[in-house]
């Protein structure tokens, strides 16, 4: 049986591994955006791929501090998103919407993944739950505004 550090050092690295993945797909949303007509959206995409490289600067210490070492890794799922928005840039050029779109995707189930640590995380010290639910009430901020945005745009 796992012990309490090794188990909080998992869940702390399942938050590292999907801000891995928002910060690839942000990247990969920056590299799709359309030259004409991103109405901006270059700034707002490197707003919150700023937000998770923070996210797991401010993670890594607890992991160690857990006696475990930091991931490097991204999730399964989110590499194959990313090879899907690929293929689907390839065949027909993105809109700014699509793309949109394609990030309000990533912010369900980086808001999933949260959701779900925050459920086990119970046995955490408490500056350690108080940074993950900081994180997460910042990343849903970001997820209503990328709605938002996506909500007011024309294709």
């Amino acid at each position: 049986m796992k012990n309490v550090h090794q188990e909080t050092a998992g869940l702390l690295n399942q938050l590292i591994e999907i801000n891995n993945d928002r910060i690839e797909g942000y990247e990969k949303a920056i590299s799709l955006l359309p030259t004409d007509g991103n109405y901006g959206l270059q700034a707002t995409f490197e707003k919150y791929r700023d937000q998770s490289i923070q996210f797991k600067n401010d993670l890594i210490p607890l992991v160690f501090r857990e006696g475990d070492k930091p991931t490097d890794e991204t999730k399964t799922s989110g590499k194959l998103f990313r090879t899907w928005m690929e293929i689907k840039s390839a065949i027909a050029p993105y809109t700014a919407k699509a793309i949109l779109e394609s990030c309000e995707r990533g912010e369900d189930e980086f808001k999933k993944v949260y959701q779900d640590v925050i459920e086990q995380s119970q046995l955490a010290p408490l500056n350690m739950l108080s940074i993950i639910q900081s994180q997460a009430n910042l990343q849903l901020q970001a997820h209503d505004h990328i709605r938002d945005l996506r909500d007011n745009m024309n294709s």
